[in-house]
C-alpha cells in the first residue's frame, strides 16, 4: 500500500481545519443576521410578537368636513395614548408660535430631567440647547421623549405643570375622556384618552394650525449628522396620507392617528391597541380604503372651536382638569362654527352631525384679571355621535370589559393622589358612606386610593373588567377616608373570603393593577 508523505498528511489536516473554521464563521454570521432579522421584524420587542399579546383595541374614522362618524369600535373606551400624547404637546407649542411668544429659532435649554428620559430620544445633554423647529421635527419623526420634556419645561415651567395645561386644553377642546400626566406619553397609569378624543384632536390641530401642521408630513429629519426617519410608515405609501402620529407602550399597544386627503374627501382615522406596528398599519390601510369613499367632497366644513374655561385659582387649581367624566357614554359636547340650528342626533346615532349655531371663541385663555367662574355648562352639540354599542342605556353602567387598560396605582399606605382633583362629592353621600361600610364583613380587596372619587370608580370598573368571573358577586364601593389634611377615596370590592380575595389580587396584579387583600 502506498504511503502518503508526511507533508501531504499535514496539508490535509490543515485544510480540514480551515474548512471547519469557514463553516463555523458562516454559521455564526448566519445566526447573527437571523437574529438581526428577528429583531427588525419585532421592532426590538420580540416578546410582544407572541400571540398572547392582545392589547385592548379601539378605532374610529371621522369625516373631518362634516363630523360624521364613518366607522367606530369602542370609541369612548379608555385607553393609554402613548406617544400620541405629543400631538397635544405640539398643539400647545403651535399656539405659542402663532402668538409670537416663541419663534422657530428660539433656543430651548435642556435640563437634567429632560436628558434622562427613556428612549426613544435624541440624546440631549444637560445645559445644551435645541431650537424650537428642531424640537418639533424630533417629536414628529423620532418621537423624542427628551425633546418633549424640553418643550414642556420651556412652556410650562415644569413637566407636571405643563401636563395640567395639556389636560386643560383637552377639556377646552371637548376631549372629556383625556387626562395627561406627562408631555411624552411614557407609561403612566393615569394618562388616558379615547379614540374619539384623539380624532377630535387630530381634526382640531389641522384646522387651527395649517401652517405648522405640515411638520407632521416630514418623512425624515437630519439632526447633527443623523437621519431620523418618521415612525409613520404610511407616509408616502398610502395615497393622500399627510400625517399625523404613531405611539406605543406595552399597556397601550401600537397606536396611530392618520389624516387623509383624497378625491376631495378628508378623514381622520384612529387605531389604538394594535398587536404590532405591522398589524396596526394594515388595519389602518383597510379603514382608509373602505371609508374614504364615504367622505363628503362638498362643503361647508364644520369648524371646531374651544370652550372658554375659568382660569385656575389658588382655591381651585385643578378646576379645568377635573371636568372629566369617563364613565359617561353620552354624546360628547363640542363647540362648532355653523349657521345651522338643527338639534344633535340622539345617543348611539351615526348620522352626520347637524351642528347648532355657536359663536366661534378665541383660543386665548381667560384673562388673569377675570375672577374664576363656575365650570361652564356643556355645549349643546355633539361633534361625533356615540357608538351604537355604547348608548344612553349604558351610561349608568361600567365601561365595556376592555374599557380601561390601567389606572393610577396606589395603596392606602402610600397613596398617589390624582393631580386632577374633581369636585367634592355631595355631603349626603359622604354621610352615608360609613353606614354602608359598617354592614360589610369578611374580606375585601383594595385596588387604589384617590383624591377624586370618579377616579376611584374608574379603577373599580377597570378591575371588574380584568377579573369579571372572580368579582361577579363582589360588592364594589368607594370608601371616603382622610390622611392628614387630605381626603381620599378607597376603591374596594367586599363580600369575599380570604382565599378568593387573594386569588383576585393575583389576577389583577398580572394585569398591572395594584391590589391588596384586607380584613374588614
Amino acid at each position: 500500500m502506498r504511503r502518503v508523505p508526511v507533508e501531504a498528511r499535514r496539508g490535509l489536516r490543515w485544510g480540514a481545519l480551515a474548512l471547519a473554521a469557514i463553516v463555523a464563521l458562516v454559521a455564526v454570521a448566519s445566526d447573527t443576521a437571523d437574529a438581526r432579522s428577528r429583531r427588525k421584524r419585532h421592532h426590538g420587542k420580540p416578546h410582544h410578537a407572541a400571540q398572547s399579546y392582545n392589547p385592548p383595541y379601539a378605532a374610529i374614522v371621522v369625516d373631518a368636513k362634516t363630523g360624521a362618524v364613518l366607522h367606530q369600535a369602542n370609541p369612548d373606551s379608555l385607553r393609554h395614548p402613548a406617544s400620541l400624547t405629543k400631538i397635544m404637546t405640539l398643539y400647545l407649542l403651535f399656539e405659542r408660535l402663532e402668538a409670537s411668544t416663541i419663534k422657530l429659532d428660539s433656543p430651548l435649554e435642556v435640563s437634567e430631567a429632560a436628558s434622562i428620559q427613556a428612549p426613544t430620544k435624541l440624546g440631549l445633554k444637560p445645559g445644551e440647547t435645541i431650537e424650537v423647529e428642531d424640537a418639533i421635527k424630533a417629536l414628529v419623526t423620532k418621537s423624542a421623549n427628551d425633546a418633549a420634556v424640553v418643550v414642556a419645561e420651556a412652556l410650562g415651567g415644569s413637566e407636571d405643570d405643563f401636563a395640567r395645561l395639556m389636560t386643560r386644553k383637552a377639556r377646552a377642546l371637548g376631549m372629556r375622556h383625556t387626562v395627561y400626566r406627562n408631555a411624552s406619553g411614557l407609561p403612566n397609569d393615569a394618562q388616558i384618552t379615547s379614540a374619539r378624543d384623539q380624532a377630535l384632536l387630530g381634526i382640531a390641530i389641522q384646522q387651527r394650525f395649517p401652517r405648522y401642521y405640515r411638520y407632521f408630513s416630514i418623512k425624515s429629519f437630519d439632526y447633527r449628522g443623523n437621519a431620523l426617519r418618521n415612525h409613520n410608515r404610511l407616509l408616502g405609501r398610502v395615497d393622500g396620507v399627510d400625517g399625523i402620529k404613531t405611539g406605543y407602550t406595552r399597556a397601550s399597544g401600537f397606536n396611530l392617528v392618520t389624516a387623509v386627503h383624497r378625491g376631495g374627501g378628508h378623514i381622520v382615522a384612529v387605531v389604538l391597541g394594535g398587536r404590532s406596528s405591522g398589524q396596526r398599519d394594515a388595519r389602518m390601510r383597510d379603514l382608509i380604503e373602505t371609508q374614504i369613499a364615504k367622505a363628503s367632497t362638498k362643503g361647508p366644513v364644520i369648524r371646531l372651536a374651544e370652550v372658554p374655561l375659568p382660569k385656575p385659582s389658588a382655591a381651585t387649581p385643578q378646576l379645568a382638569s377635573a371636568a372629566i367624566t369617563p364613565l359617561s357614554l353620552n354624546p360628547l359636547p363640542r363647540a362648532i362654527e355653523s349657521t345651522a340650528t338643527i338639534p344633535p342626533p340622539p345617543p348611539g346615532s351615526k348620522a352626520p352631525i347637524k351642528p347648532v349655531q355657536v359663536k366661534t371663541l378665541t383660543v386665548k385663555l381667560v384673562s388673569a384679571k377675570r375672577k374664576p367662574a363656575a365650570p361652564p355648562a356643556p355645549a349643546p352639540t355633539a361633534a361625533f355621535a356615540a357608538a351604537p354599542a355604547e348608548t344612553a342605556t349604558d351610561a349608568a353602567a361600567p365601561p365595556p370589559q376592555d374599557a380601561h387598560p390601567g389606572a393610577p396605582s396606589a395603596s392606602p399606605a402610600s397613596d398617589s393622589p390624582s393631580q386632577d382633583a374633581a369636585e367634592p362629592p355631595a355631603k349626603a353621600a359622604d354621610a352615608q358612606a360609613p353606614a354602608r361600610h359598617a354592614k360589610r364583613r369578611g374580606w375585601a380587596i383594595q385596588v387604589g386610593a384617590f383624591e377624586d372619587e370618579k377616579e376611584a370608580k374608574e379603577r373599580l370598573s377597570s378591575a371588574q373588567s380584568k377579573a369579571a368571573s372572580l368579582l361577579e358577586s363582589a360588592d364594589g364601593y368607594t370608601e371616603r377616608t382622610t390622611k392628614g389634611d387630605k381626603t381620599y377615596y378607597r376603591a374596594r370590592f367586599a363580600g369575599l373570603d380570604r382565599e378568593r380575595a387573594q386569588a383576585v389580587c393575583r389576577r389583577l396584579k398580572r394585569n398591572d393593577i395594584a391590589c391588596m387583600a384586607v380584613k374588614i
